[in-house]
Protein backbone atom coordinates (compact mmCIF):
# COMPACT_ATOMS: atom_id res chain seq x y z
CA UNK A 1 0.00 0.00 0.00
CA UNK A 2 2.38 2.56 0.77
CA UNK A 3 4.24 1.62 -2.87
CA UNK A 4 1.26 2.15 -4.63
CA UNK A 5 0.65 5.02 -2.48
CA UNK A 6 4.48 6.75 -3.69
CA UNK A 7 3.53 5.96 -7.38
CA UNK A 8 0.29 7.41 -7.56
CA UNK A 9 2.04 10.42 -5.67
CA UNK A 10 4.64 10.75 -8.23
CA UNK A 11 2.26 10.62 -11.17
CA UNK A 12 0.00 13.28 -9.99
CA UNK A 13 0.61 16.60 -11.35
CA UNK A 14 1.78 18.97 -9.78
CA UNK A 15 -1.17 21.69 -8.37
CA UNK A 16 -1.28 24.90 -10.86
CA UNK A 17 0.16 27.97 -8.73
CA UNK A 18 -2.86 30.10 -7.84
CA UNK A 19 -0.64 33.12 -9.65
CA UNK A 20 -0.72 31.85 -12.71
CA UNK A 21 -4.71 31.24 -12.98
CA UNK A 22 -5.71 33.93 -14.56
CA UNK A 23 -8.61 35.92 -16.71
CA UNK A 24 -9.06 34.24 -19.98
CA UNK A 25 -11.33 35.76 -22.31
CA UNK A 26 -13.08 37.76 -19.98
CA UNK A 27 -14.25 35.02 -17.75
CA UNK A 28 -13.69 34.34 -13.80
CA UNK A 29 -11.76 30.71 -13.43
CA UNK A 30 -13.84 27.78 -12.33
CA UNK A 31 -13.68 26.41 -9.09
CA UNK A 32 -12.25 23.19 -10.39
CA UNK A 33 -9.46 25.24 -12.11
CA UNK A 34 -8.81 27.02 -9.23
CA UNK A 35 -8.56 24.19 -6.10
CA UNK A 36 -5.82 22.78 -5.29
CA UNK A 37 -4.89 19.22 -4.19
CA UNK A 38 -3.99 19.43 -0.59
CA UNK A 39 -0.05 17.80 -0.22
CA UNK A 40 0.48 14.17 1.02
CA UNK A 41 2.73 14.43 4.49
CA UNK A 42 3.74 10.69 5.65
CA UNK A 43 5.81 10.85 9.62
CA UNK A 44 8.64 8.41 9.66
CA UNK A 45 9.23 7.53 12.98
CA UNK A 46 13.24 6.97 13.44
CA UNK A 47 14.70 4.17 14.12
CA UNK A 48 14.40 2.60 17.77
CA UNK A 49 17.24 2.94 19.77
CA UNK A 50 18.81 -0.30 21.26
CA UNK A 51 17.77 0.57 24.72
CA UNK A 52 13.71 1.52 23.78
CA UNK A 53 13.65 -1.86 21.51
CA UNK A 54 14.96 -3.70 24.66
CA UNK A 55 11.62 -4.08 26.52
CA UNK A 56 9.97 -6.01 23.43
CA UNK A 57 12.99 -8.06 22.80
CA UNK A 58 13.29 -9.48 26.52
CA UNK A 59 9.14 -10.05 27.03
CA UNK A 60 9.62 -13.61 27.56
CA UNK A 61 12.94 -13.34 29.01
CA UNK A 62 12.21 -10.92 31.51
CA UNK A 63 9.14 -12.55 32.60
CA UNK A 64 10.80 -15.81 33.29
CA UNK A 65 12.98 -13.54 35.37
CA UNK A 66 10.82 -12.23 37.09
CA UNK A 67 8.89 -14.99 38.15
CA UNK A 68 12.32 -16.82 39.38
CA UNK A 69 13.18 -13.49 41.25
CA UNK A 70 9.69 -13.91 42.91
CA UNK A 71 10.42 -17.91 43.70
CA UNK A 72 13.82 -17.53 45.05
CA UNK A 73 12.49 -14.61 47.77
CA UNK A 74 9.34 -16.26 48.29
CA UNK A 75 10.94 -19.94 49.27
CA UNK A 76 13.58 -18.05 51.45
CA UNK A 77 10.35 -16.25 53.33
CA UNK A 78 8.46 -19.40 53.13
CA UNK A 79 7.69 -19.81 57.10
CA UNK A 80 6.80 -15.72 57.04
CA UNK A 81 4.54 -16.26 54.42
CA UNK A 82 2.94 -19.03 55.68
CA UNK A 83 2.39 -17.05 58.96
CA UNK A 84 0.86 -14.33 57.39
CA UNK A 85 -1.28 -16.51 55.75
CA UNK A 86 -2.57 -18.22 58.45
CA UNK A 87 -3.09 -15.17 59.81
CA UNK A 88 -5.41 -13.89 57.52
CA UNK A 89 -7.09 -16.17 56.12
CA UNK A 90 -7.40 -18.63 59.32
CA UNK A 91 -9.56 -16.41 61.78
CA UNK A 92 -8.63 -18.03 64.67
CA UNK A 93 -9.15 -22.10 63.33
CA UNK A 94 -5.85 -22.78 63.14
CA UNK A 95 -6.47 -26.49 62.89
CA UNK A 96 -8.40 -25.90 59.80
CA UNK A 97 -5.82 -23.42 57.93
CA UNK A 98 -2.99 -26.45 58.72
CA UNK A 99 -5.13 -29.01 57.74
CA UNK A 100 -5.77 -27.33 54.31
CA UNK A 101 -2.61 -26.38 53.81
CA UNK A 102 -1.63 -29.65 54.07
CA UNK A 103 -4.06 -30.63 52.16
CA UNK A 104 -3.47 -28.97 48.92
CA UNK A 105 0.80 -29.22 49.89
CA UNK A 106 -0.47 -33.14 49.34
CA UNK A 107 -2.73 -32.44 46.55
CA UNK A 108 -0.29 -30.37 44.17
CA UNK A 109 2.86 -32.38 45.46
CA UNK A 110 0.84 -35.89 44.55
CA UNK A 111 -0.38 -34.37 41.03
CA UNK A 112 3.18 -33.01 40.15
CA UNK A 113 4.86 -36.54 40.72
CA UNK A 114 2.14 -38.12 38.84
CA UNK A 115 2.51 -35.70 36.48
CA UNK A 116 6.08 -36.45 35.84
CA UNK A 117 5.85 -40.12 35.75
CA UNK A 118 3.04 -40.16 33.09
CA UNK A 119 4.28 -37.08 30.53
CA UNK A 120 8.14 -39.24 31.18
CA UNK A 121 6.23 -42.53 30.00
CA UNK A 122 4.37 -40.69 27.22
CA UNK A 123 7.94 -39.17 25.99
CA UNK A 124 9.66 -42.94 26.42
CA UNK A 125 6.84 -44.17 24.21
CA UNK A 126 6.66 -41.29 21.60
CA UNK A 127 10.75 -42.20 21.03
CA UNK A 128 10.31 -45.58 20.88
CA UNK A 129 8.14 -45.70 18.34
CA UNK A 130 9.34 -43.02 16.24
CA UNK A 131 12.94 -45.07 16.44
CA UNK A 132 10.80 -48.27 15.22
CA UNK A 133 9.51 -45.80 12.32
CA UNK A 134 13.37 -45.06 11.31
CA UNK A 135 12.96 -41.50 11.54
CA UNK A 136 16.37 -39.24 12.75
CA UNK A 137 16.30 -37.54 15.82
CA UNK A 138 14.11 -40.07 17.41
CA UNK A 139 14.99 -39.62 20.77
CA UNK A 140 15.60 -36.30 20.62
CA UNK A 141 11.45 -35.99 19.59
CA UNK A 142 10.73 -37.94 22.83
CA UNK A 143 12.18 -36.18 25.03
CA UNK A 144 10.83 -32.68 23.57
CA UNK A 145 6.97 -33.84 23.32
CA UNK A 146 7.64 -35.47 26.73
CA UNK A 147 8.27 -31.81 28.25
CA UNK A 148 6.22 -30.07 25.72
CA UNK A 149 3.23 -31.81 27.59
CA UNK A 150 3.77 -30.06 30.82
CA UNK A 151 2.13 -27.18 28.59
CA UNK A 152 -1.88 -28.12 29.06
CA UNK A 153 -3.88 -28.41 25.75
CA UNK A 154 -0.97 -26.83 23.17
CA UNK A 155 1.95 -28.73 24.30
CA UNK A 156 1.17 -31.84 22.62
CA UNK A 157 0.38 -30.60 19.12
CA UNK A 158 3.31 -28.28 19.09
CA UNK A 159 5.30 -31.46 20.19
CA UNK A 160 3.82 -33.20 17.14
CA UNK A 161 4.42 -30.77 15.09
CA UNK A 162 8.27 -31.14 14.00
CA UNK A 163 8.32 -34.94 13.87
CA UNK A 164 5.40 -34.68 11.74
CA UNK A 165 7.01 -31.62 8.79
CA UNK A 166 10.49 -33.75 9.21
CA UNK A 167 8.89 -37.21 8.21
CA UNK A 168 7.17 -35.52 5.02
CA UNK A 169 11.03 -34.70 3.96
CA UNK A 170 12.63 -37.80 4.84
CA UNK A 171 10.00 -40.52 3.75
CA UNK A 172 9.29 -40.82 0.30
CA UNK A 173 5.76 -41.74 -0.29
CA UNK A 174 2.95 -40.60 2.39
CA UNK A 175 2.05 -43.56 4.77
CA UNK A 176 5.11 -42.67 7.35
CA UNK A 177 4.18 -39.50 7.48
CA UNK A 178 0.34 -40.53 8.27
CA UNK A 179 1.95 -43.20 10.97
CA UNK A 180 3.95 -40.83 12.28
CA UNK A 181 0.45 -38.23 13.57
CA UNK A 182 -1.16 -41.67 14.40
CA UNK A 183 1.19 -42.22 16.55
CA UNK A 184 0.91 -38.98 18.65
CA UNK A 185 -2.93 -38.85 18.23
CA UNK A 186 -3.60 -42.23 19.68
CA UNK A 187 -1.26 -42.20 22.38
CA UNK A 188 -2.63 -38.35 23.84
CA UNK A 189 -6.49 -39.58 23.25
CA UNK A 190 -5.21 -42.86 25.02
CA UNK A 191 -3.21 -41.30 27.98
CA UNK A 192 -6.04 -37.66 27.95
CA UNK A 193 -8.97 -39.46 28.36
CA UNK A 194 -8.05 -42.63 30.19
CA UNK A 195 -5.02 -42.82 32.49
CA UNK A 196 -4.99 -38.86 33.35
CA UNK A 197 -8.64 -38.65 34.48
CA UNK A 198 -7.93 -42.39 36.40
CA UNK A 199 -5.03 -40.80 38.20
CA UNK A 200 -5.36 -37.51 38.29
CA UNK A 201 -9.20 -37.08 39.62
CA UNK A 202 -8.68 -37.91 43.07
CA UNK A 203 -5.78 -36.20 43.45
CA UNK A 204 -6.50 -32.62 42.28
CA UNK A 205 -10.29 -32.37 42.54
CA UNK A 206 -11.55 -30.07 40.25
CA UNK A 207 -13.59 -30.43 37.63
CA UNK A 208 -12.61 -30.93 33.56
CA UNK A 209 -14.64 -27.76 32.77
CA UNK A 210 -12.56 -26.03 35.80
CA UNK A 211 -8.97 -27.36 34.21
CA UNK A 212 -10.00 -25.42 30.89
CA UNK A 213 -11.31 -22.17 32.18
CA UNK A 214 -8.08 -22.29 34.83
CA UNK A 215 -5.83 -22.37 31.85
CA UNK A 216 -7.13 -19.87 30.03
CA UNK A 217 -7.37 -17.54 32.99
CA UNK A 218 -3.71 -17.66 34.17
CA UNK A 219 -2.45 -17.87 30.68
CA UNK A 220 -4.30 -14.71 30.05
CA UNK A 221 -3.02 -13.42 33.76
CA UNK A 222 0.70 -14.64 33.57
CA UNK A 223 1.41 -16.24 29.57
CA UNK A 224 3.11 -19.48 29.06
CA UNK A 225 4.07 -19.88 32.89
CA UNK A 226 0.58 -19.19 34.14
CA UNK A 227 -0.45 -22.33 31.96
CA UNK A 228 2.04 -24.84 33.37
CA UNK A 229 1.04 -23.17 36.83
CA UNK A 230 -2.97 -23.34 36.28
CA UNK A 231 -3.79 -26.69 37.54
CA UNK A 232 -1.22 -26.65 40.68
CA UNK A 233 -3.45 -23.09 41.42
CA UNK A 234 -6.51 -24.14 40.34
CA UNK A 235 -6.05 -27.22 43.38
CA UNK A 236 -5.05 -24.48 45.93
CA UNK A 237 -8.14 -22.34 45.39
CA UNK A 238 -10.56 -24.97 46.12
CA UNK A 239 -8.60 -26.45 48.79
CA UNK A 240 -9.26 -22.67 50.04
CA UNK A 241 -12.76 -23.20 49.20
CA UNK A 242 -13.17 -26.20 51.25
CA UNK A 243 -11.95 -25.16 54.48
CA UNK A 244 -12.36 -21.06 54.70
CA UNK A 245 -16.15 -20.67 55.08
CA UNK A 246 -15.61 -16.79 52.75
CA UNK A 247 -13.91 -18.63 50.22
CA UNK A 248 -16.46 -21.52 49.44
CA UNK A 249 -17.59 -20.38 46.60
CA UNK A 250 -14.59 -21.67 44.89
CA UNK A 251 -15.28 -24.76 45.68
CA UNK A 252 -18.60 -24.82 44.65
CA UNK A 253 -17.59 -23.52 41.04
CA UNK A 254 -14.17 -25.14 40.81
CA UNK A 255 -14.21 -28.75 43.06
CA UNK A 256 -15.84 -31.95 41.03
CA UNK A 257 -17.55 -32.50 44.43
CA UNK A 258 -21.57 -32.55 43.11
CA UNK A 259 -22.96 -29.67 44.39
CA UNK A 260 -26.59 -30.73 44.75
CA UNK A 261 -27.43 -33.60 47.54
CA UNK A 262 -29.33 -36.83 45.86
CA UNK A 263 -32.76 -35.42 47.19
CA UNK A 264 -32.16 -31.96 46.60
CA UNK A 265 -31.36 -33.27 42.60
CA UNK A 266 -34.07 -35.33 42.15
CA UNK A 267 -37.07 -32.42 43.98
CA UNK A 268 -35.13 -30.36 41.10
CA UNK A 269 -35.67 -32.65 38.54
CA UNK A 270 -39.34 -32.84 39.49
CA UNK A 271 -39.79 -29.43 39.45
CA UNK A 272 -38.26 -29.18 35.90
CA UNK A 273 -40.75 -31.93 34.95
CA UNK A 274 -38.09 -34.04 33.87
CA UNK A 275 -39.18 -37.30 34.42
CA UNK A 276 -36.24 -39.00 32.43
CA UNK A 277 -33.10 -37.43 35.03
CA UNK A 278 -35.29 -37.91 37.60
CA UNK A 279 -34.82 -41.71 37.31
CA UNK A 280 -31.55 -41.80 36.41
CA UNK A 281 -30.77 -40.00 39.96
CA UNK A 282 -32.66 -42.77 41.41
CA UNK A 283 -31.08 -45.58 39.68
CA UNK A 284 -27.55 -44.08 40.38
CA UNK A 285 -28.31 -43.65 43.80
CA UNK A 286 -29.29 -47.32 43.88
CA UNK A 287 -26.03 -48.83 42.75
CA UNK A 288 -24.60 -47.82 46.02
CA UNK A 289 -27.17 -47.66 48.63
CA UNK A 290 -29.95 -50.30 49.25
CA UNK A 291 -33.48 -49.38 48.33
CA UNK A 292 -34.32 -49.03 51.94
CA UNK A 293 -31.89 -45.96 52.04
CA UNK A 294 -33.08 -44.86 48.92
CA UNK A 295 -36.34 -44.43 50.64
CA UNK A 296 -34.99 -42.58 53.75
CA UNK A 297 -32.32 -40.54 52.23
CA UNK A 298 -34.12 -39.13 48.73
CA UNK A 299 -37.68 -40.04 48.34
CA UNK A 300 -38.96 -39.37 51.71
CA UNK A 301 -36.85 -36.51 51.93
CA UNK A 302 -38.00 -34.88 48.73
CA UNK A 303 -42.02 -35.35 49.07
CA UNK A 304 -41.37 -33.22 52.61
CA UNK A 305 -39.48 -30.28 50.72
CA UNK A 306 -42.18 -30.35 48.07
CA UNK A 307 -44.72 -30.61 50.86
CA UNK A 308 -43.01 -27.89 52.53
CA UNK A 309 -43.71 -25.83 48.90
CA UNK A 310 -46.98 -26.46 48.79
CA UNK A 311 -47.72 -25.29 52.36
CA UNK A 312 -45.85 -21.87 51.66
CA UNK A 313 -48.02 -21.51 48.48
CA UNK A 314 -44.98 -21.97 46.24
CA UNK A 315 -45.52 -24.86 44.55
CA UNK A 316 -48.52 -25.12 41.86
CA UNK A 317 -50.98 -27.99 42.19
CA UNK A 318 -50.23 -29.11 38.43
CA UNK A 319 -46.68 -29.44 39.41
CA UNK A 320 -47.29 -30.71 42.85
CA UNK A 321 -49.62 -33.73 41.22
CA UNK A 322 -46.59 -34.44 39.03
CA UNK A 323 -44.22 -35.27 41.58
CA UNK A 324 -46.39 -37.36 43.34
CA UNK A 325 -47.69 -39.28 40.47
CA UNK A 326 -43.46 -39.46 38.80
CA UNK A 327 -42.55 -40.49 42.56
CA UNK A 328 -45.48 -43.42 42.93
CA UNK A 329 -44.37 -44.81 39.62
CA UNK A 330 -40.74 -44.89 40.45
CA UNK A 331 -41.95 -46.91 43.93
CA UNK A 332 -44.07 -49.19 41.75
CA UNK A 333 -41.08 -49.70 39.54
CA UNK A 334 -39.00 -50.42 41.98
CA UNK A 335 -40.77 -52.72 43.50
CA UNK A 336 -39.76 -55.76 41.23
CA UNK A 337 -35.49 -54.61 41.75
CA UNK A 338 -36.23 -54.76 45.66
CA UNK A 339 -36.88 -58.60 45.95
CA UNK A 340 -33.23 -58.66 44.21
CA UNK A 341 -31.53 -56.14 46.14
CA UNK A 342 -33.13 -58.02 49.47
CA UNK A 343 -32.31 -61.53 48.77
CA UNK A 344 -32.16 -62.46 52.54
CA UNK A 345 -36.12 -60.78 53.17
CA UNK A 346 -37.55 -62.95 50.45
CA UNK A 347 -35.24 -66.41 51.14
CA UNK A 348 -36.44 -65.87 55.07
CA UNK A 349 -39.84 -65.09 54.47
CA UNK A 350 -40.35 -68.37 52.44
CA UNK A 351 -39.21 -69.66 55.79
CA UNK A 352 -41.33 -68.22 58.57
CA UNK A 353 -44.32 -69.59 59.39
CA UNK A 354 -46.47 -66.49 58.12
CA UNK A 355 -49.93 -68.10 59.45
CA UNK A 356 -49.10 -66.72 63.00
CA UNK A 357 -47.69 -63.42 62.31
CA UNK A 358 -50.38 -60.84 62.13
CA UNK A 359 -51.63 -58.78 59.55
CA UNK A 360 -50.21 -54.70 58.96
CA UNK A 361 -52.07 -52.07 57.84
CA UNK A 362 -50.49 -48.72 56.87
CA UNK A 363 -52.55 -45.75 57.05
CA UNK A 364 -52.04 -42.06 55.69
CA UNK A 365 -52.51 -39.26 57.77
CA UNK A 366 -53.92 -36.92 55.83
CA UNK A 367 -52.46 -36.33 52.19
CA UNK A 368 -51.49 -37.96 49.24
CA UNK A 369 -47.69 -37.74 50.19
CA UNK A 370 -48.22 -39.68 53.43
CA UNK A 371 -50.01 -41.98 51.24
CA UNK A 372 -46.97 -42.68 48.92
CA UNK A 373 -44.95 -43.41 51.73
CA UNK A 374 -47.02 -45.78 53.25
CA UNK A 375 -47.00 -47.32 49.62
CA UNK A 376 -43.32 -47.20 50.67
CA UNK A 377 -43.41 -48.74 53.89
CA UNK A 378 -45.69 -51.49 53.04
CA UNK A 379 -43.53 -52.49 49.89
CA UNK A 380 -40.93 -53.06 52.44
CA UNK A 381 -42.44 -54.89 55.12
CA UNK A 382 -44.04 -57.51 52.13
CA UNK A 383 -40.16 -57.99 51.16
CA UNK A 384 -39.14 -58.64 55.24
CA UNK A 385 -42.16 -61.47 54.83
CA UNK A 386 -45.14 -59.47 56.74
CA UNK A 387 -48.39 -59.67 55.16
CA UNK A 388 -49.51 -55.69 54.75
CA UNK A 389 -52.20 -53.84 53.30
CA UNK A 390 -52.16 -50.05 52.66
CA UNK A 391 -55.03 -47.87 52.68
CA UNK A 392 -55.83 -45.38 50.25
CA UNK A 393 -56.25 -41.70 51.15
CA UNK A 394 -59.56 -40.66 51.56
CA UNK A 395 -62.23 -39.59 54.78
CA UNK A 396 -61.09 -40.41 58.08
CA UNK A 397 -64.48 -42.22 58.29
CA UNK A 398 -63.58 -44.00 54.95
CA UNK A 399 -60.04 -45.22 56.31
CA UNK A 400 -61.56 -46.30 59.33
CA UNK A 401 -63.89 -48.58 57.69
CA UNK A 402 -60.94 -50.12 55.74
CA UNK A 403 -58.79 -50.67 58.98
CA UNK A 404 -61.79 -52.60 60.88
CA UNK A 405 -62.60 -54.58 57.78
CA UNK A 406 -58.92 -55.68 57.73
CA UNK A 407 -58.92 -56.37 61.67
CA UNK A 408 -54.76 -55.92 61.30
CA UNK A 409 -52.95 -56.93 64.05
CA UNK A 410 -50.15 -53.63 64.03
CA UNK A 411 -51.27 -50.84 62.52
CA UNK A 412 -48.59 -48.10 61.09
CA UNK A 413 -49.52 -44.33 60.82
CA UNK A 414 -47.52 -42.49 57.95
CA UNK A 415 -46.96 -38.47 58.29
CA UNK A 416 -44.77 -35.99 56.59
CA UNK A 417 -44.52 -32.43 57.86
CA UNK A 418 -44.66 -29.85 58.27
CA UNK A 419 -48.40 -31.00 59.67
CA UNK A 420 -47.30 -34.33 60.57
CA UNK A 421 -47.69 -34.24 63.73
CA UNK A 422 -51.45 -32.27 63.92
CA UNK A 423 -52.59 -35.19 61.68
CA UNK A 424 -50.96 -37.76 63.09
CA UNK A 425 -52.48 -37.05 66.38
CA UNK A 426 -55.88 -36.62 65.39
CA UNK A 427 -55.56 -40.18 63.03
CA UNK A 428 -54.51 -41.69 66.30
CA UNK A 429 -56.91 -40.50 68.19
CA UNK A 430 -59.38 -42.17 66.26
CA UNK A 431 -57.64 -45.41 65.93
CA UNK A 432 -57.35 -45.51 69.33
CA UNK A 433 -61.46 -45.34 69.97
CA UNK A 434 -61.71 -47.99 67.36
CA UNK A 435 -58.72 -50.56 68.63
CA UNK A 436 -58.25 -49.85 72.20
CA UNK A 437 -55.73 -52.72 72.80
CA UNK A 438 -53.68 -52.64 69.23
CA UNK A 439 -50.03 -51.92 68.66
CA UNK A 440 -49.81 -48.41 66.61
CA UNK A 441 -46.33 -47.14 65.32
CA UNK A 442 -46.75 -43.64 64.17
CA UNK A 443 -44.02 -43.03 61.49
CA UNK A 444 -42.54 -39.36 61.46
CA UNK A 445 -41.20 -39.63 58.17
CA UNK A 446 -37.52 -37.10 58.79
CA UNK A 447 -39.25 -35.37 61.46
CA UNK A 448 -36.31 -32.76 63.06
CA UNK A 449 -38.02 -31.89 66.23
CA UNK A 450 -38.00 -33.71 69.96
CA UNK A 451 -39.33 -37.72 69.12
CA UNK A 452 -40.23 -38.01 72.41
CA UNK A 453 -41.85 -34.77 73.36
CA UNK A 454 -43.79 -35.20 70.24
CA UNK A 455 -44.54 -38.78 71.64
CA UNK A 456 -46.25 -37.76 74.58
CA UNK A 457 -48.21 -35.44 72.97
CA UNK A 458 -50.04 -37.88 70.69
CA UNK A 459 -50.36 -40.64 73.90
CA UNK A 460 -48.37 -41.98 76.42
CA UNK A 461 -45.27 -44.10 76.18
CA UNK A 462 -46.16 -47.62 76.82
CA UNK A 463 -48.99 -47.26 74.37
CA UNK A 464 -47.50 -45.47 70.89
CA UNK A 465 -44.15 -45.86 69.33
CA UNK A 466 -42.99 -42.84 67.16
CA UNK A 467 -40.43 -43.18 64.51
CA UNK A 468 -38.90 -41.02 61.94
CA UNK A 469 -37.55 -43.77 59.14
CA UNK A 470 -38.34 -46.69 57.20
CA UNK A 471 -35.81 -48.68 58.89
CA UNK A 472 -36.87 -47.92 62.53
CA UNK A 473 -40.20 -48.69 61.73
CA UNK A 474 -39.23 -52.05 60.13
CA UNK A 475 -37.51 -53.47 62.37
CA UNK A 476 -40.35 -52.00 65.07
CA UNK A 477 -42.79 -54.31 63.11
CA UNK A 478 -40.42 -57.23 63.13
CA UNK A 479 -40.30 -57.17 66.77
CA UNK A 480 -43.37 -56.88 67.82
CA UNK A 481 -44.35 -58.93 65.32
CA UNK A 482 -42.22 -61.96 66.72
CA UNK A 483 -43.97 -60.84 70.09
CA UNK A 484 -46.76 -61.72 69.06
CA UNK A 485 -46.43 -64.49 67.01
CA UNK A 486 -44.89 -65.82 70.26
CA UNK A 487 -47.77 -65.57 71.99
CA UNK A 488 -50.15 -67.00 70.17
CA UNK A 489 -48.04 -69.87 70.07
CA UNK A 490 -48.38 -69.75 73.74
CA UNK A 491 -52.12 -70.00 73.80
CA UNK A 492 -51.83 -72.58 71.09
CA UNK A 493 -49.22 -75.14 73.25
CA UNK A 494 -50.95 -74.77 76.58
CA UNK A 495 -54.11 -76.61 75.94
CA UNK A 496 -52.18 -79.07 74.28
CA UNK A 497 -49.92 -79.55 77.47
CA UNK A 498 -53.26 -79.59 79.87
CA UNK A 499 -54.94 -82.75 77.73
CA UNK A 500 -51.22 -84.93 77.54
CA UNK A 501 -51.43 -84.15 81.63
Amino acid sequence: MQDISTDLNATTPAPTPARAVGVVAGKLPSAATTATKPIPVEIISPPSSFIESLPNFLGPIGTAGIVLVFTIFMLLQREDLRNRFIRLAGDGRLSVMTQAMDEAGDRVSHYLFLQSMVNASYGLIIGFSLYLMHLPNAVLFGVIAGALRFLPYVGPPIGALLPVMLSLAVFEDWSQPLYVLGIFVVIEVVVANFIEPMLYGSKTGISSLAVLVAAVFWTFVWGPVGLVLSTPLTVCLVVLGRHVPSMRFLNVLLGDEPVLSPEVHYYQRLLATDHEEARKVLHGHLKEKSLEELYDTVLIPALLMAEQDRHRNELDDETATFIYQSTREFVEDLSDKAVKEMPDFSGSAAKRDSSNRPQIICVPASGEADEIAGVMLAQLLGIAGHEVKCVSIGTVEEMLAQVEDAQPGIVCISAIPPLALTHARAIYARLRTQFPSQPIIVGLWNYSGDVGRSAGRIDTPERVRVLTTLAEVVLQVRIQADLSASEIQKTQTVPAVRASD
